[in-house]
């Protein structure tokens, strides 16, 4: 699957969190082209505030053995709870939707050794901005401020 195949997967997780009410974000795990794992943010739902969508992916994956060499396909770029556990897997790729509305952790990860993609998507970036305009507290919380 191309990295934008990917995304597309993401964001059918984004959209399903939104429909539970929570906020819209959502990951993909991937192991050579294929997805192993996908998530979404289910901090509102699960009232858990570690429950971000690249956290909730890689918990969904379980007991995988190893998670080097992997990518992790992010809506959104991920913030430093996010990137953090993208280091301590050693994943080798990170891909994120976009940037735009969240800077996220993106230097982090790349002094880490992990490759960075920013994809820039309008879909992803439009989806976040009408979110955070409409649930400002929300997502305020959300990334603690």
């Amino acid at each position: 699957m191309t990295d934008s195949e990917l995304l597309a997967t993401a964001f059918e997780e984004a959209k399903v969190g939104l429909s539970e009410g929570g906020i819209p974000i959502g990951a993909v795990l991937v192991r050579d082209g294929d997805i192993i794992a996908r998530g979404h943010n289910r901090r509102v739902q699960n009232n858990d505030p570690l429950e971000h969508a690249e956290i909730n992916c890689l918990r969904n994956a379980g007991r995988i053995g190893s998670f080097r060499g992997l990518t992790l396909v992010s809506t959104l770029m991920p913030c430093y709870l996010c990137a953090g556990a993208a280091v301590q897997f050693r994943l080798t790729r990170v891909i994120a939707g976009e940037s735009q509305n969240f800077a996220g952790a993106r230097k982090f990860m790349e002094s880490q050794g992990i490759e960075v993609v920013d994809l820039d998507n309008r879909e992803c970036i439009d989806m976040m901005a009408r979110f955070i305009r409409e649930n400002s507290e929300l997502w305020h919380e959300d990334i603690g401020l």
